[in-house]
């Protein structure tokens, strides 16, 4: 038995490798998230300071330091950054599909856990962000660890050495993106259900410390950072570490949660009618059957559904309460969705309306495939116009899954289910050995600053003002990187100006809008559109003398 088990784990990880791990090593970091994401990790690598996340030499108070550790730590194993900026959501991903097969085990059987992780891995989200340098991957394998520790106490336990590895797994989401707290919101569900008598629940027995053991693991875990970072700030007297540590600690976790900071300001129904509907497919095309099944369990007092659907809830009702939203933000509560559906799946599997229902889902993703390369191929300029603003050739990915559609749905109606998910597992690999290396070159940075570099000659020292950070990590050589955010457009002229005037043969790179009244538009080279911005090269010839010394006009 353990033999089998221990079989049907390793495959689970080998599938799990090809869908998440396809591809790897044959992109760069892609924008918006991945190169500043990278870049952190990269200087903290080559400058040795891992307490502070710098970026681009500036202090990087956005997102605690757990993740960029791990990236960093990969790329100090691996020595290519190529490689290991995605190694972390890799494991992170693996480590969570593990999480969920077992757990689904201990709740309802072998089966279910088995579904359970099938229904995460075909699930849209889960391997899109895995298969990303972003944060989410990550935080949801601590957040997964935390409601697996959780669950094996409350729901199958006493087990108090793993309430105990689960609130520690918190404090490490909490040190990772802020709201690793977020498994400890299962506690309300479960309470309600303990006070109410439910069935499939237990109810630990211990003294108030043994209940505050657990707390007390989080609040160590996020003391493992928070301790040391505060002393070293406290020791400095440095008013950017200052600035740095009142930035993480306030601005980036209260203020951002009921103010909304970064742009993403959206109405409280955006995730639940924007983003579940795609990012949660194909479990959302199954909950008309769904739903009643999990309402049958409910009136049971299934107290397992129970904790798992009230916890999605509350996470669904936690971020869709926050000023700022954004997709990835939800990914947490998918694992849980998924542990809740697994027991119910066999039944659903065999129902012709899912069947079919599963079958229309993977004849309009075929047909959203067909239809976009149908469109570059046979509307006159189209694809022209692609290959010209964003400097890349989508034909082969879109043809490539438009395939994969097409010999899915040959399985026909009746095997639907399995059509959607050989589709959805299929595409990921084929995303990533296609797709990657056809995208690479309009969502990379790498060929802009290869041409600057060309330019300019390999000895020219270069500025950068405004820049992204795909620019400062993907240069080919060491950059002098602007300060620009939080300063007012004169201050960041005149800083480039100085640093210019210093050395006439240094270079800089600057926004078109941004030119004047520095620089004369007619005397320096013109880059282009790239990411967005119409870039110029700005050379010491260029200078209108109007700014001379740092002095830029009012």
């Amino acid at each position: 038995m353990a033999r089998a088990w221990n079989r049907e784990r390793l495959g689970l990880l080998l599938l799990g490798l090809v869908v998440i791990g396809a591809g790897l090593g044959l992109r760069d970091p892609w924008p918006p998230d991945e190169p500043r994401f990278a870049l952190v990790a990269k200087e903290m690598v080559e400058s040795g300071q891992w307490l502070f996340p710098t970026r681009g030499g500036f202090y990087y108070a956005d997102k605690p330091p757990l993740y960029f550790w791990l990236m960093a730590l990969a790329y100090r194993l691996t020595g290519e950054l190529r490689l290991a900026f995605l190694l972390p959501s890799l494991a992170a991903g693996l480590g969570t599909l593990l999480l969920v097969h077992d757990l689904g085990r201990r709740l309802w059987g072998r089966r279910a856990g088995r579904w359970a992780a099938m229904a995460l891995l075909v699930s849209v989200q889960f391997p899109l962000q895995a298969r990303s340098a972003q944060i989410d991957a990550t935080l949801a394998f601590w957040t997964t660890l935390g409601l697996y520790g959780l669950a094996r106490h409350l729901l199958l336990g006493p087990a108090w050495r793993w309430w105990r590895i689960g609130w520690a797994a918190m404090g490490f989401g909490v040190i990772t993106k802020g709201v690793g707290f977020l498994p400890a919101l299962a506690l309300i569900p479960w309470g309600w259900a303990a006070a109410r008598g439910w069935r499939r629940i237990a109810r630990p027995q211990g003294g108030w410390l043994a209940w505050a053991g657990g707390p007390a693991w989080m609040l160590a875990a996020v003391g493992a950072w928070l301790v040391p970072m505060l002393l070293a700030v406290a020791a400095s007297g440095d008013p950017a570490l200052a600035a740095y540590r009142d930035e993480i600690l306030f601005r980036q976790t209260a203020d951002r949660y009921l103010e909304g900071h970064g742009g993403h300001v959206a109405p409280w129904w955006y995730l639940l009618v924007q983003v579940v509907p795609w990012a949660w497919l194909p479990l959302t095309a199954a909950l008309p059957w769904l739903v009643p099944a999990w309402w049958r369990r409910l009136r049971r007092r299934d107290g397992r559904h129970l904790v798992l659907l009230g916890w999605v809830v509350l996470v669904l009702a936690f971020f869709s309460l926050a000023a700022g939203k954004r997709g990835v933000y939800i990914l947490p509560a998918l694992p849980a969705l998924a542990l809740a559906a697994a027991p119910l799946v066999p039944g659903l599997v065999r129902r012709v309306a899912v069947q079919r229902t599963a079958w229309a889902v993977l004849a309009g993703l075929g047909a959203l495939f067909a239809g976009l390369l149908a469109w570059l191929h046979l509307v006159p300029g189209a694809l022209d116009a692609v290959r010209t603003r964003e400097h890349l050739d989508p034909t082969p990915p879109l043809a490539a899954f438009a395939a994969l559609a097409a010999a899915a749905l040959a399985l026909g109606p009746r095997r639907g289910v399995a059509a959607l998910a050989g589709f959805l597992l299929a595409l990921w690999p084929a995303y990533g050995l296609v797709g990657y290396p056809a995208l690479d070159p309009g969502r990379s940075t790498r060929p802009f600053m290869a041409e600057i570099g060309r330019r300019i000659g390999p000895r020219a020292e270069l500025g950068l003002t405004w820049w992204k950070e795909q620019m400062v990590l993907l240069a080919d050589r060491p950059v002098h990187a602007v300060r620009w955010r939080g300063r007012a457009p004169r201050e960041v002229l005149a800083e480039a100006v100085r640093w210019q005037e210093v050395a006439p043969g240094r270079w800089l790179v600057v926004p078109e809008d941004r030119l004047a009244p520095c620089f004369d538009p007619a005397r320096t080279v013109d880059l282009g559109l790239r990411h967005g911005v119409h870039w110029h090269l700005v050379g010491s010839e260029a200078a209108t003398g109007r700014c001379r010394g740092g002095e830029v006009p009012g």
